[in-house]
Protein backbone atom coordinates (compact mmCIF):
# COMPACT_ATOMS: atom_id res chain seq x y z
CA UNK A 1 0.00 0.00 0.00
CA UNK A 2 2.32 2.55 -1.09
CA UNK A 3 2.59 5.56 1.01
CA UNK A 4 1.04 4.36 3.66
CA UNK A 5 3.16 3.84 6.87
CA UNK A 6 4.34 0.63 7.88
CA UNK A 7 3.00 0.94 11.21
CA UNK A 8 -0.52 2.20 10.17
CA UNK A 9 -1.06 -0.58 7.80
CA UNK A 10 -0.44 -2.90 10.74
CA UNK A 11 -3.08 -1.09 12.40
CA UNK A 12 -5.57 -1.36 9.61
CA UNK A 13 -4.79 -5.53 9.66
CA UNK A 14 -5.16 -5.76 12.99
CA UNK A 15 -8.31 -3.83 13.09
CA UNK A 16 -10.12 -6.10 9.90
CA UNK A 17 -9.03 -9.20 11.66
CA UNK A 18 -10.41 -8.13 15.05
CA UNK A 19 -13.35 -7.53 13.13
CA UNK A 20 -13.46 -10.84 11.10
CA UNK A 21 -13.39 -12.48 14.55
CA UNK A 22 -16.06 -10.91 16.75
CA UNK A 23 -18.45 -11.52 13.74
CA UNK A 24 -17.66 -15.22 14.21
CA UNK A 25 -17.30 -15.58 17.75
CA UNK A 26 -20.77 -16.69 18.20
CA UNK A 27 -21.71 -13.27 20.05
CA UNK A 28 -25.45 -13.13 20.39
CA UNK A 29 -26.76 -10.35 18.21
CA UNK A 30 -29.35 -9.35 20.79
CA UNK A 31 -29.98 -7.90 24.22
CA UNK A 32 -30.77 -9.66 27.48
CA UNK A 33 -34.20 -10.13 29.01
CA UNK A 34 -37.06 -11.32 30.03
CA UNK A 35 -39.30 -12.81 27.13
CA UNK A 36 -43.03 -13.12 29.06
CA UNK A 37 -45.34 -14.65 26.68
CA UNK A 38 -49.35 -13.63 27.34
CA UNK A 39 -50.81 -16.89 26.24
CA UNK A 40 -54.41 -17.82 27.31
CA UNK A 41 -55.95 -20.08 30.23
CA UNK A 42 -55.03 -23.62 30.37
CA UNK A 43 -56.90 -26.42 28.53
CA UNK A 44 -57.00 -23.69 25.30
CA UNK A 45 -54.52 -24.00 22.53
CA UNK A 46 -53.10 -20.37 23.02
CA UNK A 47 -51.43 -22.17 26.43
CA UNK A 48 -50.18 -25.39 24.92
CA UNK A 49 -48.36 -23.38 21.62
CA UNK A 50 -47.13 -20.82 24.35
CA UNK A 51 -45.18 -23.20 25.89
CA UNK A 52 -43.75 -24.51 22.73
CA UNK A 53 -42.74 -20.70 21.82
CA UNK A 54 -40.76 -21.25 25.04
CA UNK A 55 -39.30 -23.76 24.58
CA UNK A 56 -37.97 -22.85 21.31
CA UNK A 57 -36.78 -19.80 22.65
CA UNK A 58 -34.48 -20.89 25.83
CA UNK A 59 -32.84 -23.12 23.40
CA UNK A 60 -32.32 -20.70 20.58
CA UNK A 61 -31.97 -17.92 22.54
CA UNK A 62 -30.11 -18.15 25.90
CA UNK A 63 -29.97 -14.83 26.84
CA UNK A 64 -33.89 -13.89 26.80
CA UNK A 65 -35.75 -15.75 30.14
CA UNK A 66 -38.81 -17.04 28.34
CA UNK A 67 -41.69 -17.58 30.16
CA UNK A 68 -45.51 -18.20 29.82
CA UNK A 69 -47.88 -16.37 31.45
CA UNK A 70 -51.96 -18.00 31.86
CA UNK A 71 -54.67 -15.25 30.66
CA UNK A 72 -57.57 -14.36 30.07
CA UNK A 73 -56.34 -14.68 26.08
CA UNK A 74 -56.48 -11.90 23.05
CA UNK A 75 -57.92 -8.46 24.94
CA UNK A 76 -55.95 -9.27 28.02
CA UNK A 77 -52.74 -10.26 26.02
CA UNK A 78 -52.65 -7.08 24.42
CA UNK A 79 -52.96 -4.88 27.03
CA UNK A 80 -50.39 -6.52 28.83
CA UNK A 81 -47.97 -6.29 25.59
CA UNK A 82 -49.15 -2.61 25.24
CA UNK A 83 -48.64 -1.74 28.78
CA UNK A 84 -44.78 -3.88 29.11
CA UNK A 85 -46.25 -6.51 31.42
CA UNK A 86 -45.46 -9.31 28.31
CA UNK A 87 -43.45 -9.06 25.56
CA UNK A 88 -45.09 -11.39 22.99
CA UNK A 89 -48.98 -12.23 23.20
CA UNK A 90 -51.15 -15.12 21.46
CA UNK A 91 -54.32 -12.83 19.91
CA UNK A 92 -57.15 -13.60 17.42
CA UNK A 93 -57.41 -11.09 14.47
CA UNK A 94 -60.51 -9.12 15.53
CA UNK A 95 -59.39 -8.16 18.94
CA UNK A 96 -55.89 -7.37 17.34
CA UNK A 97 -58.05 -4.91 14.93
CA UNK A 98 -60.05 -3.83 17.24
CA UNK A 99 -56.69 -2.66 19.54
CA UNK A 100 -54.84 -1.51 16.75
CA UNK A 101 -57.76 1.00 15.95
CA UNK A 102 -58.54 2.25 19.44
CA UNK A 103 -62.36 0.19 18.90
CA UNK A 104 -64.19 -0.88 22.06
CA UNK A 105 -63.51 -2.57 24.10
CA UNK A 106 -60.08 -0.48 23.94
CA UNK A 107 -60.66 2.99 24.96
CA UNK A 108 -57.43 4.43 22.54
CA UNK A 109 -55.11 3.00 19.90
CA UNK A 110 -52.71 0.50 21.29
CA UNK A 111 -49.08 0.74 20.38
CA UNK A 112 -48.74 -3.27 19.19
CA UNK A 113 -47.36 -5.12 15.90
CA UNK A 114 -46.67 -8.25 14.48
CA UNK A 115 -44.67 -11.15 14.64
CA UNK A 116 -46.65 -13.20 12.21
CA UNK A 117 -49.82 -14.93 11.48
CA UNK A 118 -49.36 -18.08 13.18
CA UNK A 119 -52.78 -20.28 12.76
CA UNK A 120 -56.43 -20.02 12.85
CA UNK A 121 -59.28 -20.13 15.51
CA UNK A 122 -62.21 -22.06 15.04
CA UNK A 123 -65.31 -21.02 16.82
CA UNK A 124 -66.57 -23.88 18.97
CA UNK A 125 -70.57 -23.87 20.40
CA UNK A 126 -70.39 -26.74 22.26
CA UNK A 127 -73.53 -28.05 23.62
CA UNK A 128 -74.58 -30.88 25.74
CA UNK A 129 -76.91 -33.53 23.77
CA UNK A 130 -79.20 -34.04 26.25
CA UNK A 131 -80.48 -30.25 26.26
CA UNK A 132 -81.79 -29.98 23.04
CA UNK A 133 -80.31 -27.45 21.68
CA UNK A 134 -80.16 -27.52 17.89
CA UNK A 135 -79.47 -23.99 17.09
CA UNK A 136 -77.98 -20.64 18.47
CA UNK A 137 -81.22 -18.89 19.32
CA UNK A 138 -82.11 -21.96 21.38
CA UNK A 139 -79.60 -20.69 23.88
CA UNK A 140 -81.97 -17.88 25.27
CA UNK A 141 -82.63 -18.48 28.89
CA UNK A 142 -79.68 -21.47 29.08
CA UNK A 143 -76.80 -21.37 31.10
CA UNK A 144 -73.64 -20.95 28.69
CA UNK A 145 -69.98 -19.40 29.50
CA UNK A 146 -69.17 -16.74 27.11
CA UNK A 147 -65.50 -17.32 27.17
CA UNK A 148 -63.25 -15.43 29.94
CA UNK A 149 -63.49 -11.60 30.46
CA UNK A 150 -61.33 -10.27 28.25
CA UNK A 151 -60.75 -12.98 26.04
CA UNK A 152 -61.02 -13.44 21.96
CA UNK A 153 -64.24 -16.24 22.57
CA UNK A 154 -65.68 -13.78 24.60
CA UNK A 155 -65.81 -10.59 22.04
CA UNK A 156 -66.61 -13.13 19.19
CA UNK A 157 -69.57 -14.41 21.64
CA UNK A 158 -70.96 -11.30 22.25
CA UNK A 159 -70.54 -10.37 18.71
CA UNK A 160 -72.32 -13.33 17.19
CA UNK A 161 -75.11 -13.91 19.72
CA UNK A 162 -77.29 -10.40 18.94
CA UNK A 163 -77.23 -11.97 15.05
CA UNK A 164 -80.14 -13.87 16.81
CA UNK A 165 -81.29 -11.30 18.88
CA UNK A 166 -79.89 -12.70 21.99
CA UNK A 167 -78.62 -10.07 24.19
CA UNK A 168 -75.68 -11.90 26.72
CA UNK A 169 -77.41 -9.62 30.15
CA UNK A 170 -80.66 -9.56 29.68
CA UNK A 171 -81.25 -13.20 27.85
CA UNK A 172 -78.69 -15.71 28.79
CA UNK A 173 -77.59 -17.11 32.28
CA UNK A 174 -73.96 -16.55 31.33
CA UNK A 175 -70.93 -17.15 32.70
CA UNK A 176 -67.16 -16.27 32.00
CA UNK A 177 -65.25 -18.86 32.11
CA UNK A 178 -61.80 -19.89 30.62
CA UNK A 179 -62.17 -23.45 28.55
CA UNK A 180 -61.17 -25.69 31.32
CA UNK A 181 -63.78 -24.58 33.42
CA UNK A 182 -66.49 -24.11 31.06
CA UNK A 183 -66.08 -27.60 29.99
CA UNK A 184 -66.11 -29.21 33.31
CA UNK A 185 -69.17 -27.45 33.74
CA UNK A 186 -70.68 -28.41 30.72
CA UNK A 187 -69.46 -31.97 31.67
CA UNK A 188 -71.20 -31.88 35.54
CA UNK A 189 -74.21 -30.48 33.28
CA UNK A 190 -74.27 -27.03 35.52
CA UNK A 191 -73.79 -25.28 31.97
CA UNK A 192 -75.70 -26.14 28.96
CA UNK A 193 -73.62 -24.81 26.46
CA UNK A 194 -69.98 -22.98 25.74
CA UNK A 195 -68.23 -20.61 22.98
CA UNK A 196 -64.69 -20.96 22.68
CA UNK A 197 -62.73 -19.64 19.93
CA UNK A 198 -59.48 -21.95 19.70
CA UNK A 199 -57.41 -24.26 17.65
CA UNK A 200 -58.07 -27.74 17.05
CA UNK A 201 -58.15 -29.79 18.83
CA UNK A 202 -58.41 -27.49 21.93
CA UNK A 203 -57.43 -29.93 24.87
CA UNK A 204 -60.31 -29.02 27.46
CA UNK A 205 -62.48 -30.03 24.54
CA UNK A 206 -61.54 -32.83 23.26
CA UNK A 207 -61.26 -33.96 27.40
CA UNK A 208 -64.89 -33.19 27.44
CA UNK A 209 -65.89 -34.86 24.92
CA UNK A 210 -64.67 -38.70 25.51
CA UNK A 211 -66.58 -37.70 29.31
CA UNK A 212 -69.75 -36.59 28.15
CA UNK A 213 -72.45 -36.89 24.59
CA UNK A 214 -71.78 -33.22 22.96
CA UNK A 215 -72.04 -31.80 19.94
CA UNK A 216 -71.23 -28.64 17.96
CA UNK A 217 -73.54 -26.26 16.34
CA UNK A 218 -73.19 -24.94 12.72
CA UNK A 219 -72.51 -21.33 12.82
CA UNK A 220 -70.67 -20.96 8.86
CA UNK A 221 -74.05 -19.32 7.92
CA UNK A 222 -73.48 -16.09 10.01
CA UNK A 223 -69.63 -15.22 8.33
CA UNK A 224 -71.51 -12.90 5.84
CA UNK A 225 -73.24 -10.64 8.02
CA UNK A 226 -70.29 -10.80 10.56
CA UNK A 227 -67.92 -9.96 7.27
CA UNK A 228 -70.69 -7.54 6.54
CA UNK A 229 -70.49 -5.36 10.51
CA UNK A 230 -66.85 -6.28 11.52
CA UNK A 231 -64.80 -6.71 8.45
CA UNK A 232 -62.56 -9.43 6.74
CA UNK A 233 -61.12 -10.93 9.65
CA UNK A 234 -64.17 -13.53 9.78
CA UNK A 235 -63.96 -16.62 7.02
CA UNK A 236 -65.99 -20.02 6.73
CA UNK A 237 -63.73 -22.99 7.76
CA UNK A 238 -64.83 -26.54 9.02
CA UNK A 239 -63.93 -28.36 12.13
CA UNK A 240 -63.24 -31.95 11.03
CA UNK A 241 -65.61 -34.67 13.16
CA UNK A 242 -62.19 -36.46 13.96
CA UNK A 243 -60.74 -33.65 15.61
CA UNK A 244 -63.42 -34.80 18.77
CA UNK A 245 -64.95 -37.87 17.61
CA UNK A 246 -68.11 -36.72 16.55
CA UNK A 247 -70.33 -38.14 13.85
CA UNK A 248 -70.00 -35.12 11.02
CA UNK A 249 -67.63 -32.43 10.87
CA UNK A 250 -69.09 -28.62 11.78
CA UNK A 251 -69.20 -25.80 9.35
CA UNK A 252 -67.98 -23.18 11.42
CA UNK A 253 -66.35 -19.30 11.92
CA UNK A 254 -62.76 -18.96 11.48
CA UNK A 255 -60.51 -16.27 12.53
CA UNK A 256 -56.48 -15.83 12.59
CA UNK A 257 -54.33 -15.58 15.05
CA UNK A 258 -51.21 -13.67 15.72
CA UNK A 259 -48.39 -13.09 17.95
CA UNK A 260 -47.88 -9.75 18.67
CA UNK A 261 -45.19 -7.61 20.53
CA UNK A 262 -44.92 -3.73 21.55
CA UNK A 263 -44.13 -1.35 19.00
CA UNK A 264 -40.88 -0.23 20.79
CA UNK A 265 -39.64 -3.85 21.06
CA UNK A 266 -35.71 -3.96 20.32
CA UNK A 267 -35.53 -5.15 16.62
CA UNK A 268 -32.96 -7.50 16.81
CA UNK A 269 -35.26 -9.55 19.56
CA UNK A 270 -38.27 -9.38 17.36
CA UNK A 271 -35.78 -10.34 14.35
CA UNK A 272 -34.10 -13.41 16.64
CA UNK A 273 -37.77 -14.31 17.79
CA UNK A 274 -39.24 -14.65 14.41
CA UNK A 275 -36.53 -16.30 13.06
CA UNK A 276 -36.15 -19.02 16.13
CA UNK A 277 -39.72 -20.15 15.66
CA UNK A 278 -39.49 -20.65 12.05
CA UNK A 279 -36.25 -22.74 12.59
CA UNK A 280 -37.37 -24.36 15.23
CA UNK A 281 -41.07 -25.18 13.88
CA UNK A 282 -40.85 -28.85 15.09
CA UNK A 283 -40.67 -28.25 18.31
CA UNK A 284 -43.74 -25.75 18.06
CA UNK A 285 -45.78 -28.80 16.56
CA UNK A 286 -44.66 -31.38 19.42
CA UNK A 287 -45.97 -28.40 21.69
CA UNK A 288 -49.65 -28.31 19.78
CA UNK A 289 -50.41 -29.71 15.87
CA UNK A 290 -51.24 -26.20 15.20
CA UNK A 291 -47.75 -25.38 15.64
CA UNK A 292 -47.13 -27.72 12.38
CA UNK A 293 -49.39 -24.84 10.39
CA UNK A 294 -46.79 -22.00 10.74
CA UNK A 295 -46.13 -20.79 7.33
CA UNK A 296 -43.79 -17.82 5.74
CA UNK A 297 -45.62 -17.58 3.39
CA UNK A 298 -48.93 -16.93 5.33
CA UNK A 299 -46.88 -15.48 8.25
CA UNK A 300 -46.46 -11.88 6.71
CA UNK A 301 -50.37 -11.72 6.27
CA UNK A 302 -51.31 -9.63 9.07
CA UNK A 303 -54.07 -6.75 8.64
CA UNK A 304 -54.54 -4.22 9.82
CA UNK A 305 -51.17 -4.91 12.25
CA UNK A 306 -48.04 -3.95 10.52
CA UNK A 307 -45.46 -6.38 10.88
CA UNK A 308 -42.85 -5.45 13.59
CA UNK A 309 -39.49 -3.61 11.71
CA UNK A 310 -37.44 -7.03 13.05
CA UNK A 311 -39.98 -9.56 12.11
CA UNK A 312 -40.05 -7.80 8.42
CA UNK A 313 -35.96 -8.29 7.78
CA UNK A 314 -36.74 -11.70 8.65
CA UNK A 315 -38.85 -12.61 5.93
CA UNK A 316 -37.40 -10.42 3.43
CA UNK A 317 -33.66 -12.24 3.97
CA UNK A 318 -35.75 -15.78 4.39
CA UNK A 319 -36.93 -14.75 0.69
CA UNK A 320 -33.32 -14.72 -0.63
Amino acid sequence: MPGVPVVRRRTLLGVAAATVLAGCSGEPDYPPGQLRIASGGTGGVYNAYAQGVAAVVRAALPRLQATVLATAASIENLQMVAGGRAEVGFTSADAAADAYRGNPPFSAALPVQALGRIYENYLHLVVRLDRAIARVADLRGRKVSVGAPASGTELFATRLLPLVGIDVVRDLKAERLDPNLAADAVGSGRLDAMFFSGGIPTGAIATLARQTPIGLLELGTFVPELRRRYGEVYVERTIPASAYGLEAPTVTVGVANYLVVATAMDERVAYQVTRALFEHRDQLAAAHPEGSRLDRGAAISTPPLPLHPGAARYYREAKR
